[in-house]
């Protein structure tokens, strides 16, 4: 197995590029709304064996209520809106939760990726709910991994006793100061651009940022490291990087 793995949040170019140049796909309609069993199970059919996909969360599970965002949403929502996100202990977000798990059995994906907004706070009930949910999901053959965004990343201390505690991967991108924490000999980088505060997604990585990029992941070569890029470049900054580590 190779130890960076390197692909893109969602489907950039045409499915067939993604599995003839790239290692690994996030699939990103799972958080808005996750396609059916028997369509991901065709994007597994399709894909090479050695192509990996990983898996977003629904964002039910980790996003409250929002009528913008939830317009992405097809189907009729059933349940109490207000108890969704914020990985709160309610049937809807276990419900949510089932969901992205067959998902990911669909796709034989070995990795889930919750994302918390910035109004997901690091709050004793926020701590205390993230805790709860992730101790009762637990799956031994699904690796966790969360992206937490805003006033998490003040508090280094917290992220690496939950890292431990919860064998929970946090999401980090090493160019803007967010080193990952890793768990499971895994380590898991999303990286939305530089210099727009913690996204920038018209930014267009640099060979200089690729090969600062590839120098901090070395601290890591005894880990597996998944690097998505999750930017409007990101075919091609994935595969520029791809290059760079086949040339390392």
């Amino acid at each position: 197995m190779a130890w960076i793995k390197v692909g893109t949040c969602g489907f950039q170019k045409s499915r067939s590029a993604h599995y003839r140049y790239l290692d690994v796909l996030e699939v990103q309609q799972t958080f808005y709304d996750p396609p059916s069993p028997d369509r991901l199970e065709g994007w597994r059919r399709e894909a090479p064996e050695s192509f990996e996909f990983t898996v977003k969360a629904w964002m039910l599970i980790t996003h409250e209520y929002n009528a913008r965002l939830w317009r992405r949403v097809k189907r009729e929502l059933k349940g109490d809106p207000s108890n969704y996100g914020g990985f709160k202990p309610t049937r809807e977000v276990m419900e949510a939760w089932e969901e992205t798990l067959e998902a990911a059995r669909a796709l034989d994906a070995k990795v889930i990726v919750f994302q918390t907004p910035r109004s997901f706070q690091p709050t004793t009930p926020n701590i205390r709910n993230l805790k709860n949910f992730i101790t009762s999901v637990y799956e031994k053959d699904i690796v966790l991994a969360w992206e937490p965004r805003g006033a998490w990343w003040d508090h280094g201390e917290l992220l690496a006793q939950l890292s431990q505690d919860l064998e929970l991967l946090i999401v980090g991108d090493p160019l803007t100061g967010k080193n990952p924490y890793c768990s499971k000999s895994r380590c898991y980088y999303r990286l939305h651009g530089i210099g727009r505060g913690e996204t920038n997604y018209s930014y267009k990585y640099t060979d200089n940022d690729l090969a600062r990029l590839y120098e901090r992941l070395e601290e890591y070569s005894s880990y597996v490291n998944y690097v998505l890029f999750n930017n409007i470049h990101s075919f091609d900054d994935a595969l520029r990087f791809k290059t760079l580590t086949l040339t390392r």
